[in-house]
């Protein structure tokens, strides 16, 4: 009599992949609640199979290891060359995320039909008929010969047709709706999200193919599915910015192939998603002068990017005072504040404070401390901030204002812009002094860079 395999049955987390052999309330990895979904895996006894691997694989020294030289691909959108490093890796595999409806789709047709212009690429949607993909194609002007359409969601399927079309990038939109028939498990599941991108992985690297897989994300804007997706892809790109807001940004938050620091800024019109070459024009363009607004000059990778922080205050109206961010983190903000009314006697506790980055744009170096506060007390003050002047500079916990990075760039973007006057930390200044066009004001405290933006004794 045949013994089939034995069914098992794991429980496992949604959101990050934690496997357990009982259902519990509480992820004992993530701590995330009602998130162990019921998994069935089957079970193969292994079997004792003599190895013997040829030369190739077999371990060598480091200095023996062939490099081979990769041609990088353009996209033909050169703000996604720059977040990918360069353009298109063969053999990459790409994960791109991003909420619904922000433009994931609409940028990786143009893609595909800017490759598809000299190379084979296959686009598999998983979520819209063709007829639906033919139609996007009509609006943005996609009709490459060579750009092959797929409507299929069976993973097998799906390969069998990258193994009879040989194309040199395919397009996978999206890795939620695709499945794999012998698995038992739902479509979006953690076994069959992870099962398909190993199986597109391994195809990738054997077949000298691009592939980018789109990733749906949950409300926290995190890529749905397992953490080890983000793990096994090469490049991991994030779509942000609001649906309703004109600008979309770009971001690597993981690259292989190229710095992790990049992105890249468009513009949602009729005709697709357009590049945007100077964001800091764009970005400023609708700036008043009035109180409550500062400029900063923020350093994305390489590419400098000056965007205006606008602040509110106001009496609060309850008990407890609220403080909102938008773009810059939560946390900063209320320490920051905690140094302006320590250090300065700015009377914060009854008053609401609202900080924003107009734009959509989100600021994660710390050198944007000094415009906040900048832009808190202006308001604070009812006083705007002189015309041309641009602000940069970390604030430490005692008011002092720390050295910050790549002063160099961030001065050539400001004099480009016509700025007149810096303020930054004096210990960043070392080797600007003979810059003509711009004037540079080297400060040491919070209170100093307050008082020449405000022209008076605090």
């Amino acid at each position: 009599m045949t013994k089939t395999a034995k069914a098992k049955t794991v429980y496992v987390c949604s959101a990050c992949g934690y496997e357990c052999g009982k259902w519990m309330g509480k992820c004992p990895s993530c701590g995330e609640w009602n998130t162990m979904a019921e998994e069935i895996v089957a079970v193969h006894k292994a079997e004792s199979v003599p190895v013997s691997l040829p030369l190739s694989e077999r371990a060598q020294p480091v200095g023996k290891v062939r490099t081979e030289h990769f041609l990088r691909v353009s996209s033909g959108i050169g703000e996604l060359d720059l977040v990918l490093g360069g353009g298109i890796v063969p053999s990459s595999f790409v994960l791109c995320g991003g909420d619904p409806g922000i433009g994931k789709s609409t940028l990786l047709l143009q893609m595909a039909n800017y490759v598809a212009q000299k190379d084979k690429v296959l686009y598999v949607s998983a979520e819209e008929s063709a007829q639906q993909v033919r139609m996007r194609a009509d609006r943005i002007g996609a009709h490459s010969e060579q750009l092959y359409i797929l409507a299929q969601t069976e993973m097998n399927e799906i390969l069998a047709q990258l193994e009879a079309e040989q194309p040199k990038l395919a397009i996978i939109d999206s890795v939620q709706t695709v499945y794999l028939s012998e698995m038992n498990s739902a479509q979006g599941s953690v076994s069959q999200v992870r099962e398909c991108a190993s199986r597109l992985m391994r195809y990738a690297k054997s077949h000298d193919c691009a592939v980018f897989l789109v990733g749906h994300v949950t409300k926290e804007g995190a890529i749905a599915g397992p953490k080890v997706l983000e793990h096994i892809v090469d490049t991991v790109l994030y779509f942000e910015g609001e649906k309703n807001n004109t600008f979309r940004i770009l971001r690597a938050v993981k690259n292989r192939f190229g710095s992790s620091n990049e992105i890249g800024v468009f513009q949602m019109l009729e005709e697709g998603m357009v590049p945007v070459p100077n964001p800091s024009e764009e970005l400023l363009n609708q700036s008043q002068h009035e109180s409550g607004s500062a400029v900063f000059c923020s350093m994305e990778g390489t590419r400098p990017i000056a965007c205006e922080i606008q602040a509110l205050t106001g009496p609060s109206v309850f008990a407890v005072a609220r403080r909102s961010a938008t773009g810059v983190d939560y946390n900063r903000l209320a320490m920051l504040l905690a140094v302006l009314e320590k250090k300065l006697g700015y009377a914060l506790g009854a008053q609401d404070v609202y900080v924003n980055v107009a734009g959509g744009i989100r600021l994660e170096e710390t050198a944007a401390d000094l415009p906040v506060l900048a832009a808190v007390a202006s308001s604070c003050r009812n006083q705007p901030i002189p015309r041309g002047t641009v602000l940069i500079g970390e604030v430490g916990l005692t008011g002092e204002l720390r050295s910050v990075g790549q002063v160099q760039r961030r001065v050539q973007e400001c004099m480009k812009l016509g700025f007149e006057r810096i303020i930054m930390p004096k210990n960043s200044c070392k080797g600007l002094s003979k810059v003509s066009g711009i004037e540079i004001l080297g400060v040491q405290t919070l209170r100093e860079a307050l008082k020449l933006c405000f022209k008076q004794t605090d």
